[in-house]
């Protein structure tokens, strides 16, 4: 007779699975010979964080596998090789017994959303455009297996900070502001998802884990050792830092339907621009050509950014006798 197995061996398990699968995707995203690193670690990430869930709610006694009902029978779904169909991440997150927080949450709905696009579609460089949901993911893991199933299962001692070969040049730095190479279904999946969001939850460390690295010189014995020094949220270096990031860091472009470029324009006395006059205008210049970066094709809609609307603002300025009654 078979031997039956014990609830606690599977919990167990997937504990240990899901810790694995997520230490196998850090270790790939520090590894510097694998170019395929958001891609891997997001595939890893969403089996680690599925294998976690599975293990709380089997220690909880919740059935996380599909089933139907046959009239009063349960019929449970299975593959065509005969196993269980279980819950996958996005139906995990959606039980009112999963205990995660709504930031942690969004996070990974966040990530399935990316996993969806790039399982289509090649991807190409990025990495550091999703590196802070990504580190956010990670520690967000960190904490839930210990949470939940204790302090043993701790990663955090496990990987340090990653080591470069030099610092970040102007020219490194360049790079990673301009998004222009990430493929459109990527960039648009990105900003119909975060348009959504309140901006608590954007600001949340739970979605998006940010870290400013300021080079420092070594002022007191010891200091030097020390490759990243933590300080205080609320110490007056920090409040400086603070104050210096926030002209410095890249925020979301104000994006404008042709419509509202229309009525600003009219509001300016320039009433008789129209669309049509809008269309050929932006058609006369090409405006529309990415390498201008005066706007943003979102699901099948064209958004004009800022840097345009100063260019119609320009054009009608130089033509106001035409446009004006």
């Amino acid at each position: 007779m078979p031997r039956k197995r014990r609830v606690k061996s599977v919990k167990t398990e997937l504990i240990k699975k899901a810790r694995e699968a997520m230490l196998a995707a850090v270790q790939i995203y520090n590894n510097p010979q694998v170019t395929f690193k958001a891609e891997s670690f997001i595939t890893l990430a969403v089996i680690g964080w599925t294998y976690l869930l599975h293990a709380f709610f089997r220690s909880k006694g919740i059935d996380y596998r599909y089933y139907r009902y046959t009239g009063k029978k349960k019929v449970y779904d299975k593959t065509k090789y005969g196993a269980y169909k279980h819950w996958e991440l996005e139906r995990c997150l959606n039980e009112k017994d999963c205990p995660l927080d709504s930031d942690t949450i969004t996070n990974l709905r966040f990530l399935i959303g990316v996993r969806h696009e790039i399982e289509h579609q090649m991807t190409d460089k990025v990495d550091e455009f999703l590196s802070a949901k990504l580190q956010a993911c990670a520690l967000n893991f960190d904490y839930y297996i210990c949470k939940l199933f204790g302090d043993k299962y701790n990663l955090s001692k496990e990987l340090s900070l990653a080591i470069q070969f030099s610092p970040l040049t102007p020219e490194q730095r360049d790079i990673l502001h301009d998004n222009s190479h990430i493929t459109s279904n990527v960039k648009n999946f990105v900003v119909d998802f975060e348009n959504v969001l309140s901006e608590e939850a954007l600001a949340s460390s739970r979605y998006a884990y940010r870290v400013l690295f300021v080079p420092i010189n070594a002022k007191r014995k010891g200091q030097a050792d020390q490759v990243v020094e933590f300080i205080k949220s609320d110490s007056p270096l920090a409040e400086g830092i603070e104050k210096t990031y926030a002209v410095l860091k890249e925020t979301e472009k104000r994006k404008y339907l042709p419509s509202e470029i229309v009525s600003l324009m009219k509001e300016k006395g320039y009433d008789k621009f129209s669309i049509n006059k809008h269309t050929e205008l932006w058609k006369s210049r090409n405006a529309k050509d990415p390498k201008y970066s005066f706007g943003v094709l979102i699901s099948k809609t064209w958004y004009w950014y800022e840097t345009w609307l100063k260019e119609v603002q320009q054009h009608c300025e130089e033509h106001a006798d035409k446009l004006r009654s």
